[in-house]
């Protein structure tokens, strides 16, 4: 039985477990002011689907992870000795191999009778695995189904069995957020850690060369492996900054405008407009940067005499603000919306004009949620690439001119791991050190919002 047939099924059946479930509490408690149930019915159907669901998902779950390192294991000890005693690398070849072949796909002609036998044990041992777990899912899901239907009684507490499954979802699910966050930053921690065995710490932290270009030979020219990533930090501060400076103020008077100046079907119409940009791919901003936004810059800088590249950083952070201006105005919009309406009415009782009220008493009030939605337009302008690409270049250039081509740290991150690489090589480590340094980053400026927001909180709290 196929896997999704599988879900239908566990799906059917926890639905009709749960209308089961209501029909029951309704038949042994009755309807209405006389109802001797100590829940509302659809908590006895809640719970009569938790215990048809759960077993059986957490068999499918296990069945997913482990199922297929047992047959693996069971492939292998059915190998010639000259197979299952190869080097592990050599090993997993030949079990990828034995895979295609199971699945019809093409093989080495010269060793597709040497698989033949293991592939249909693989084909047979999957068939076989399939069938069982059908078996036991359905299996398991009715016996829970059959333990339900045993409590349910009408003095039984459904609600409160429910609302602590909800209870414990949601802490499983919180943790499986934290430590996802935390294996991601050991994997690059680690990595990193690699690469500062190997060039030191203050040579890729203060140094003012990026070459990550390693040596081949001895006589090589060209490749001296310089990690400085000042420029690489240069770069990205100066596109942010850029970005930023063009998406904050735009943003945040597009938000006051529409909160407090526009009228309600004028709102309706502009904020969705708004928010299309934060759909359009980055891919595209980039074609507009390149063939649209660059030329411009260049043809007015040559009118005004000035030297500007082809690509440069005002270019790419221009249209990068463009961009994240619907992060800003969205959301400090409706951080505005959400003051009180008694702080606007308090103003304008003491004899506050409407200028008055939004600077003094609105925005005061609403800096909490601004400065979230800045800290979020600035980590998405941290965070690009595509646009940079396209419209800064990828030369590591230390410079604080925006005329000029400049790259940022997440660019560099995509070209070191790009193509087949080796990971022991310094070259492809420093994607993990650059990666480490953004994520500190995040971090502080995480820190800072957190700061800001408790300072002012407290105002109004």
């Amino acid at each position: 039985m196929r896997l999704t047939t599988l879900l239908l099924i566990l799906t059917a059946m926890t639905l009709a477990a749960f209308f089961l479930g209501r029909r029951r509490a309704v038949a042994i408690g009755g309807v209405g002011p006389a109802r001797r149930l100590h829940s509302l019915p659809k908590y006895y159907g809640y719970y009569a689907s938790l215990w048809c669901l759960l077993p059986g998902l957490v068999l499918l779950l296990a069945w997913a992870a482990f199922s297929d390192t047992i047959i693996t294991s069971r492939v292998v000890d059915s190998l010639p000795d000259v197979l299952r005693n190869q080097p592990a690398a050599q090993l997993s070849l030949t079990l990828n191999d034995i895979r295609n072949l199971a699945a019809g796909q093409m093989v080495d002609e010269s060793r597709r009778a040497e698989f033949a036998v293991a592939a249909e044990l693989y084909t047979e041992l999957r068939i076989a695995s399939q069938r069982i777990l059908s078996g036991l899912i359905i299996a398991v899901s009715f016996i829970g189904f059959a333990v339900a239907w045993s409590r349910l009684r009408p003095q039984f507490r459904a609600r409160n069995h429910v609302e602590l499954a909800i209870k414990v979802a949601l802490i499983a699910a919180s943790m499986v957020a934290i430590l996802t966050t935390l294996g991601i930053l050991l994997s690059v921690t680690f990595e990193a850690i690699r690469f500062f065995q190997q060039v030191p710490f203050s040579d890729f932290l203060f140094g003012l060369t990026w070459s990550p270009q390693t040596a081949i030979r001895a006589d090589q020219v060209g490749s001296s492996g310089a990690f400085g990533a000042v420029p690489l930090f240069a770069g990205t501060l100066l596109i942010s900054g850029i970005a930023l400076f063009v998406a904050v103020p735009i943003g945040l008077m597009i938000a006051i405008y529409l909160s407090e100046y526009a009228r309600p079907a004028l709102r309706r119409v502009v904020k969705p407009v708004l928010e299309v940009l934060a759909g359009i791919p980055t891919v595209v901003y980039g074609y507009f940067a390149a063939l649209t936004v660059a030329p411009v810059i260049r043809e007015v800088g040559a009118a005004l005499g000035l030297d500007v590249a082809s690509e440069s950083a005002l270019g790419a952070g221009l249209v990068m603000g463009v961009m994240i201006i619907p992060f800003v105005s969205s959301l400090s919009d409706d951080v505005i919306n959400a003051v009180p309406r008694a702080m606007r009415e308090g103003s304008y009782g003491l004899g506050a004009t409407k200028s008055e009220t939004i600077k003094r008493v609105i925005l005061p009030a609403a800096l909490p949620g601004i400065v979230g939605g800045v800290l979020l337009a600035a980590s998405r302008a941290i965070g690009e690439t595509m646009i940079v690409v396209m419209a800064a270049g990828l030369s590591a250039n230390l410079t604080a001119n925006p005329l000029e081509s400049v790259t940022t740290v997440t660019v560099q991150i995509v070209t070191l791991l790009v193509g087949d690489q080796e990971f022991d090589s310094p070259k492809t480590l420093a994607a993990f050190a650059l990666g480490l340094v953004l994520f500190v980053v995040t971090l502080i400026l995480n820190i800072i919002a957190l700061q800001v927001v408790r300072r002012y909180r407290e105002q109004y709290d």
